[in-house]
């Protein structure tokens, strides 16, 4: 069912349709409006190509700011080697880069884990550019691109310096590190962190600690030039003949379909294929279901906790009002179901585009073997787009890209935020609601993700740099956004 058999539309056959219907209806009258000069996106609502402006805008990026003198590394030597994709391993080299300064320790150019899911041998030097890396952190930690000679004969599994995700708690707060690593440091001077995965908390953390973990995230880490030129490329292609552009992060890949535990539409098969996957990639995952008796997949999608299905994600664009003209990027790779499950988004938005059909079988070819590659081209295409969509704010990449986009954007670039737990009472009532009912209920559950606050306590600074450690308030700014309410509430 992966790659061959024709997916059916099921449940939403219904709501498909009409929301073909809309679509065809706005089409007819973007072609009068344009028949007059009017401009071609005309219906689609105002807002989805913009973030509450004076707000958005009030927040500037400051994280290359810095207060302290550099650590000279003195205490001995950090390691580590970061599995899961890109995005994953992005998070764990940044905090890496904060217990190394925490610790006064000298960080290693950090190493990727292959995975069985990814099948990636990329290594940091294939992604990033290694010498601005060490030059742009040299004010804060030592970096070395590899220990020095008299240690590397270590057999550091022997002496007790390897440290997996096993022997230290997610989200381990700094005072974990300064009572466990460090005196491991100063007897063996090498601590190898095998996984690292979300292994530093985001609160409470000091301030300048925080901001080194934005400075290494938003400044650091740059695309090699072969990344950087093929992004570049995809870009200028993507906006050619296209006044605005929507990327969607169709998080629909196998891996995290299996993981859900949710039902997709394809009955027995689909079952039976999953199941087999999860016992190879998720075996832990196996003997859960198992041993415990686990939410149902109707109550899983009811809570919120599934993936979006192409189905509908292309029902929520519909309904916030994109229409058939919009340029549509769609980052992802291999999605379940191949082909026959984009049918739906393919047939309403014809205009569709990724970045292999963006870029030519020789300009791709060099990535073709390298997911975390090929995964940096769909982030730089995300970033840049004017506006952004996700279908699975859980994802990495979703969460990373939403970041950038508010660092960077100067309140232009707004990111579409489905709340899937509204939603999925609204899919649910796919067999009898109306389109222009169906319509209000979709935009008034997505409006109300798209409001400009500051980072939750103990959220991640990657997707939500609105706070002081990464981003600075223009006080004029935010005094007008007040004169701005005062006026409003006047008129009303």
């Amino acid at each position: 069912m992966g790659k061959g058999k024709k997916w059916k539309h099921g449940i939403y056959a219904r709501m498909l349709a009409l929301a073909a219907h809309a679509l065809a209806e706005v089409s007819k009258s973007l072609t009068f409006f344009r028949t007059f000069n009017f401009m071609q996106n005309k219906h689609e609502p105002k807002d989805l190509w913009e973030e509450p402006f004076i707000p958005a805008s009030a927040w500037t990026p400051c994280a290359d700011q810095r207060n302290w003198t550099r650590s000279e590394g003195n205490n001995g030597y950090i390691m580590i080697t970061a599995n899961g994709g890109i995005n994953q391993q992005r998070v764990a080299v940044c905090n890496a880069v904060v217990v190394a300064r925490l610790l006064n320790s000298t960080l290693v150019i950090p190493s990727f884990m292959y995975s069985s899911v990814w099948k990636d041998v990329s290594q940091f030097g294939d992604i990033y550019q290694e010498e601005h890396f060490i030059e742009y952190l040299s004010p804060d930690i030592r970096i070395v691109k590899e220990l020095p000679e008299e240690l590397q004969s270590l057999d550091l599994e022997a002496i007790g310096s390897i440290v997996t995700d096993v022997d230290i708690m997610k989200e381990a707060k700094p005072s974990f590190y300064l009572k466990n690593i460090l005196p491991l440091l100063h007897k063996n001077k090498v601590v190898h962190f095998v996984g690292f995965g979300n292994r530093l908390a985001f609160d409470p953390i000091p301030f300048d600690l925080q901001r080194l973990r934005c400075r290494c995230n938003f400044h650091a880490l740059l695309f090699v030039p072969k990344i950087q030129e093929a992004g570049a490329l995809l870009l200028r292609r993507l906006r050619n003949h296209a006044p605005y552009q929507l990327a969607l992060h169709l998080r629909f890949e196998i891996d995290m379909v299996a993981h859900s535990l949710c039902e997709y539409g394809g009955g027995q098969e689909e079952a039976e294929e999953l199941e087999a996957y999860r016992k190879i990639h998720f075996p832990a995952l196996t003997l859960l279901k198992k041993t415990r008796k686990l939410p149902s997949p109707a109550a899983l999608r009811s809570e919120g906790l599934c993936p979006l299905t192409p189905e509908e994600a292309v029902l929520m664009l519909s309904a916030l009002g994109f229409n058939r003209r919009t340029r549509v990027f769609v980052a992802g790779a291999n999605i379940y179901g191949g082909p026959s499950r984009l049918a739906a988004l393919t047939n309403l938005f014809p205009n569709l585009v990724t970045k292999e059909k963006l870029l030519s079988a020789s300009e791709i070819e060099p990535f073709a073997n390298f997911s975390s590659q090929l995964a940096a081209l769909d982030f730089i295409g995300c970033t840049a787009a004017d506006a952004f969509a996700m279908t699975d704010s859980g994802s990495q990449l979703s969460s990373l890209v939403s970041g950038y986009r508010v660092y960077y954007g100067g309140g232009r670039m707004p990111t579409i935020r489905p709340n899937k737990r509204r939603l999925a009472g609204i899919f649910m009532k796919n067999s009898t609601i109306e389109w222009k009912v169906f319509e209000q209920r979709v935009r008034k559950a997505v409006r109300q993700t798209k409001h400009v606050f500051e980072r939750p306590k103990g959220r991640s600074v990657y997707r939500f740099p609105r706070c002081k450690e990464c981003m600075c308030v223009a006080e004029e700014a935010a005094a007008a956004d007040v004169v701005t309410k005062t006026k409003r509430k006047r008129r009303h």
